[in-house]
């Protein structure tokens, strides 16, 4: 079963209050498309839905996994696939909602077991010191740079293969029909979404975000995990065995979440047939949904 429609966008677009906002209109219930929102625990950094936004509208697809335990799109395309079927069957609107590119695709065109790649491309990697493979990987595709073994020479080189070869037209051996669902990116001004960012920033250190990662360091955080690639943990971590500051953990969390906005936007960029909605500064999340479900009702009558 599809979505009635897809929200993307990078980290601070402001996603979540527009989905709320959605959700009303439609009588939907949001499933969540985050790599790090499937983690139990991991609520400040990964921005999750308060307790409060989920009794408002229900929220699929979060803590589906230990702190500890790697995760894998397949696994949360199963959850998600699932929770689509069930809110149909209660008579609600499915929509999905994230940043995640790699959960998005694989929602729209399904998961491709195997695709090809070129034997040039194969061998002029395998050519390149592995240091350098592991940086473009993580410049071009971060979900896959979080979840792979990045001492694995042969994982890093596939993982990067697929990751050059852009975003494929949904060939006959993928597993599931493209989906038909609208899909819909925000995009903010660099300047209003940096201002966002150093904003969020803020909240998060407000919030707990230390004490968060202190708490899940107790039940499983380590290097090396999934979870640890989440933006802050590392500079938290850093702060909490004395190795900086706290402005320089803020500083810290500021800049990575900007480099993965920055790659957030490239991978959606490459996304067929996405929806594109610039967003002013200081936009109310309504007027953002109304024009959205402007935007589907033009495309639908088209």
């Amino acid at each position: 079963m599809n979505p009635e429609l897809i929200l993307a966008g990078p980290t601070a677009s402001g996603k979540s209050a527009v989905a709320l906002e959605l959700a009303a209109r439609l009588g939907a219930e949001i499933v969540a498309a985050d790599s790090m929102q499937v983690y139990r625990g991991l609520d400040i950094l990964s921005a999750k839905a308060s307790l409060a936004e989920r009794a408002r509208i229900p929220h699929h697809a979060l803590d589906l996994a230990d702190i500890s335990e790697a995760f894998t799109v397949a696994r949360w395309l199963d959850s998600a696939q699932a929770a689509i079927g069930a809110i149909r069957r209660r008579g609600r609107t499915p929509l999905v909602v994230g940043g995640t590119g790699l959960y998005i695709r694989a929602l729209r065109f399904g998961i491709d077991p195997n695709p090809p790649t070129s034997p040039e491309l194969r061998e002029a990697l395998a050519a390149r010191p592995l240091p350098d493979l592991v940086a473009e990987l993580r410049a071009r595709d971060v979900d896959a740079a979080a979840r792979i073994d990045l001492n694995n020479r042969r994982r890093v080189e596939r993982a990067l293969a697929i990751a050059l070869q852009g975003p494929p037209a949904p060939p006959a051996s993928w597993s599931i029909a493209p989906s038909p669902s609208p899909l819909i990116v925000l995009r903010r001004d660099t300047e209003d979404l940096r201002s966002r960012i150093a904003a969020r920033t803020d909240a998060m250190f407000a919030a707990g975000a230390v004490e968060e990662v202190l708490r899940l360091k107790a039940v499983g955080l380590r290097p090396g995990t999934t979870a640890w690639q989440a933006l802050g943990v590392r500079p938290i971590d850093d702060l909490l065995g004395g190795r900086s500051s706290e402005s320089q953990a803020r500083a810290g969390l500021t800049t990575a979440t900007r480099q993965f906005a920055k790659r957030q936007m490239t991978w959606f960029r490459r996304e067929p047939s996405a929806l594109w909605l610039d967003v002013a500064p200081g936009e109310a999340p309504a007027h953002t949904a109304s024009r959205i479900l402007e935007a589907v009702r033009h495309q639908d009558a088209g």
